[in-house]
């Protein structure tokens, strides 16, 4: 499996993209993230159950 372009971007800048999160989805708490670890796919997991866009709306959205 091949990691999708915003994945490589945010990939090993997780500050940012965990604030990028927190600030386009208010709901996102620092636990949600803690749980998250650092992984971006659990991390879309969290976002999609949270929000319920899909996948590419949340990337969509953290690559702007």
């Amino acid at each position: 499996m091949s990691a999708t372009g915003t994945q490589q971007k945010w990939q090993g800048r997780w500050e940012q993209l965990s604030g990028r999160g927190k600030s386009l989805w208010g709901d996102i708490t620092d636990d949600d993230l803690l749980s998250a670890k650092g992984d971006y796919e659990a991390l879309i997991g969290k976002l999609k159950e949270k929000t319920g866009k899909t996948r590419e709306e949340l990337e969509r959205a953290i690559g702007e």
